[in-house]
């Protein structure tokens, strides 16, 4: 793909036209085996594939799994690789989740996801299919990385795309900066590696296996870093608040606050600071393009427009799933069978509202104790002209950040005024995004989690709460970022809000991401994902293990593999040679 080209991601099949018998019904994405969810088929042996061996009557079976984000799409696409004849049953019309796309008038956004990190992530999962990052996406290193406006500070700071530089920025920011930023990215690398090797790619079925030599080495400093709140790391590291809250920033891509959000998730500075941020030219449809074309090519079938209503099981106190219940896009019912299920769909939904009480794991009163991540408001924006002045990712970063976590995350909550925002600008790297001379910028207003807060709309027709935060908004880049005449340039405005997540994408609270990483919902203590009272019942994406973010939710897919095979072990699969 030439950059600044793009593949659109299509709908594979209709649930209406499955009921009817339509020819095209079992039409994949891309062209490819598309098996229909009733027949068994004989899966190739290992060589290519990365599958398990088998044959025959040994095939391991059916399996649906719930919802077309990239978790489950990267499940499904692993799940056929082990032999399952698989089909994805998604309920809206197109397939993406959260990292969906929205077009109008030559412009086209992410509505999503934006920053690629963890590369070594997404290339690990595409190996699995047989494929390579390289070969799969085109990307670009970002330099900047990223830009950062401070309010009552005239200057923004750019991260860079090399280490070096980022070591001087924090020298000329604060004497001593560069010494003490070695430091404290030399932690950050061992504590990313420690995690890479022995947490992320754990179901953590064991505890026994992360009592190992290099855990039990670093155990006073992981139980430091478990125990101290990020802040306090920063806060003791830096003196000044504009570097602390450059390091601090990433608790809120975690769906948390830094305030609360363990020290040991300062592993992410390892990653803008030194890996750099990556773009897919396309945008991140194009990653899920791609995920869905390896996914159909491996024999999996995806139904859009199906509305799962319920998970259906049989046997008494220790039930065993046998399928699910959808409606199509005309209301019908249907029953699909299964062997196995996996939901990828926001995990208190799956719990609460798809398997009776006595069958949930993680019923109301569980959640009731948890805590959610920030909720959000986004714009998505087409501006005539350029806009220099922003980098493809820019923040925007208020000057008291305690009172600004506090009203998104304390007890008694508000829209923060004003508030810490992130601006994407994927037109500075992307001419397919924007009509020529054009700008396409996307706006992410983190808020408490509470869909009273209302939904977004098309041209102002949001609800009003939405509709002015909005107005804010815009007015603060505009002057945070000396661009006086942005609100007039505006040609398109499409805004989402709270409301939102929770009706079309079934969010806990209405939250943008999940539930918040705390010490008390990370590792051992996430949902788990495996159902503890149906067998054959398994859970992917950002609500349960490892966590919040695409590389999470690859991972989660390569997790169900595991759970499946009976693998304990810490790191991610052997790829195919």
């Amino acid at each position: 793909m030439p950059p600044g080209g793009r593949r659109r991601t299509r709908t594979l099949q209709r649930a209406d036209r499955a009921s009817q018998g339509d020819p095209r019904s079992r039409t994949p994405l891309h062209p490819g085996p598309g098996l229909h969810p009733h027949q068994t088929h004989d899966p190739c042996p290992l060589d290519d594939a990365g599958a398990r061996p088998v044959t025959g009557s040994q095939a391991p079976g059916t399996a649906i799994v719930i919802g077309a984000g990239i978790a489950g799409l990267a499940t499904a696409g692993l799940l056929a690789k082990e032999g399952y004849s698989v089909t994805v049953l998604e309920s809206r019309s197109e397939v993406g989740g959260r990292a969906g796309s929205w077009e109008k008038d030559g412009f086209r956004f992410d509505t999503g996801p934006s920053w690629y990190l963890m590369p070594e992530v997404f290339d690990h999962f595409f190996n699995l299919m047989g494929s390579s990052a390289a070969h799969e996406l085109t990307l670009e290193k970002l330099d900047p990385g990223y830009r950062v406006f401070f309010e009552k500070h005239d200057e923004p700071i750019d991260i860079a795309a090399d280490r070096e530089t980022n070591l001087d920025t924090f020298e000329r920011v604060q004497p001593g900066g560069r010494a003490a930023l070695t430091r404290y990215l030399a932690s950050a690398r061992d504590t990313y590696e420690i995690a890479l090797k022995r947490f992320l790619y754990s179901t953590f079925q064991s505890y026994r296996t992360a009592i190992t030599g290099d855990v039990l080495g670093r155990a006073r400093t992981l139980a430091r870093l478990l125990l101290e709140p990020l802040d306090t790391l920063t806060s003791r590291t830096f003196s000044d608040p504009r570097l602390r809250q450059i390091l601090g920033y990433p608790a809120v891509f975690l769906g948390s606050s830094p305030f609360v959000a363990p020290s040991l998730y300062h592993l992410m500075s390892h990653l803008d600071l030194e890996d750099g941020v990556y773009y897919p030219q396309g945008g991140f449809t194009d990653i899920i393009t791609r995920i869905a074309s390896l996914a159909t090519d491996a024999g999996v079938t995806v139904t859009t427009d199906a509305t799962v209503t319920a998970i259906t099981t049989a046997g008494g106190k220790r039930a065993r799933v046998t399928g699910v219940r959808y409606t199509d896009a005309d209301g019908a019912g249907h029953r699909l069978d299964a062997d196995v299920v996996v939901s990828a769909a926001d995990l208190h939904h799956t719990e609460t509202t798809l398997l009776p009480r006595a069958l949930q794991s993680y019923p109301e009163s569980w959640w009731e104790k948890r805590v959610p991540g920030p909720g959000a408001v986004l714009l998505m924006l087409g501006v005539t002209g350029e806009l220099p002045e922003l980098a493809h990712h820019s923040l925007f970063f208020t000057e008291d950040w305690h009172d600004n976590f506090d009203r998104i995350f304390g007890k008694e909550t508000s829209i923060p005024h004003p508030a810490s925002i992130y601006v994407c600008r994927p037109s500075a790297t992307d001419d397919s995004v924007a009509p020529e001379g054009m700008e396409n910028l996307f706006v992410l207003v983190p808020v408490p989690s509470d869909p009273g807060i209302g939904g977004g709309g098309e041209d102002r027709t949001g609800s009003p709460v939405v509709e002015e935060l909005a107005d804010e908004v815009i007015a603060q880049i505009a002057a945070w970022a000396n661009i006086p005449d942005l609100a007039e340039r505006i040609v398109v405005r499409k805004t989402v809000g709270p409301q939102d997540f929770r009706d079309d994408l079934n969010s806990w609270r209405g939250t943008s991401l999940g539930p918040a990483h705390t010490l008390k919902q990370s590792a051992f203590f996430r949902g788990k994902n495996v159902s503890s009272k149906v067998d054959g019942l398994y859970y992917a994406g950002g609500t349960t293990v490892p966590g919040i973010g695409l590389p999470m939710c690859l991972i989660s897919a390569e997790l169900v593999i595991k759970r499946l095979r009976g693998d304990i072990s810490t790191g991610p699969l052997a790829e195919p040679r």
